[in-house]
Order: C-alpha cells, then structure tokens, then sequence
C-alpha cells in the first residue's frame, strides 16, 4: 500500500506541477500568466495576473509538498482549494475536458481527497519525522476538505456572482 501511496503522491504532484507551470511559465503548451489572466477575467477574477499567480503557486506548493511527502495533507489541501475554483469556473461547460470542461480539475480534486484520507505513506519525510502518527486520526481528512472548502469559497461566490451578471449570449 505505501508503494501505491508514493505513487500516487509522485506522479499527482509531478502533473500539478505541469498545470501550475503552464499557468507560470507556459511551458509545456500553456499560455502563461499574461494569456491566462483573460481566461480567469472572464470567470469574475479581476486582476486576471494576481489569480493566475495565486492558483499557479498554490498549485505548485502544494504539489511540492504532496512529492516529498512534508506536511502532507496541508499539500493536498492547497491543491485541492484551487481545483475547487477550478471546477467552479468550469462548470457551465460540463464534465468533459474535449469540451472544455472541469473533468481534470474534478479528477486531480477527487485524487488530494483520497490523500487526504490515505496520509503521506511509510515513504514521505512526514513517515522520517515521525508526523504520520499525527495524520492517523479520524478528523485529518474532513479538517483538510473542510479548509479547502471554506478557502476556496469567496472565489467561487465571486466567480457564480459574475455569471448570474453576465450570462453567456443565447445562440
């Protein structure tokens, strides 16, 4: 299990780390902060650059810590938080990612909560520092949803505010 657990953890947090770079950077295909900043604009997140920003290094600190296995479930909380805005925004254009929908936010979101329940795994600095044992409790796991829930919720009244003010055009 605790190979399956650093599996997961590695390879989640290797693509959160792609995502928050084609956010940063636009590497790997992504359009950068400067073309980004229009996209969250159009959501209700004014200055588009400061959001990007934002999101780009939540992402990237949390994938950073869900890669080394440090303070765990504080990684899959801040990961989580923005793939809560992230569905938020792409809500209206469904399920699918052909679409332009929230299908991977929704599947990066699902894996930081099963991470949040499953801890760090024996092979994570939290295991060497011995703050697994702390993870262990029952209230980890909703604390951690609850946090991201509650973090990422006045962007996402922000963003369902400006789409109740501003409905797409009927064709």
């Amino acid at each position: 299990m605790d190979e399956g657990v650093l599996i997961l953890r590695a390879l989640f947090g290797l693509l959160v780390i792609g995502h928050a770079s084609q956010k940063l950077f636009g590497w790997f295909r992504g359009l950068g902060v400067v073309k980004h900043a229009p996209l969250f604009e159009a959501s209700g997140l004014k200055p588009g650059k400061v959001f990007v920003v934002m999101a780009a290094l939540t992402e990237l600190g949390g994938a950073l810590l869900l890669i080394t296995g440090f303070l765990t479930p504080l990684g899959a909380t801040m990961v989580l938080a923005t793939m809560i805005v992230a569905i938020a925004s792409l809500w209206p254009k469904g399920v699918w990612g052909h679409l332009g929908g929230f299908e991977v936010a929704l599947t990066y979101a699902i894996v930081m909560a099963a991470l949040l329940f499953t801890g760090p795994g024996s092979y994570s600095v939290d295991h060497a520092l011995g703050l697994h044992s702390l993870y262990d409790v029952g209230w980890v796991a909703p604390v951690g949803i609850a946090v991201a829930i509650i973090g990422s919720a006045p962007l996402v009244a922000i963003i369902s505010r400006h789409r109740r003010l501003n409905p797409p055009p009927v064709a």
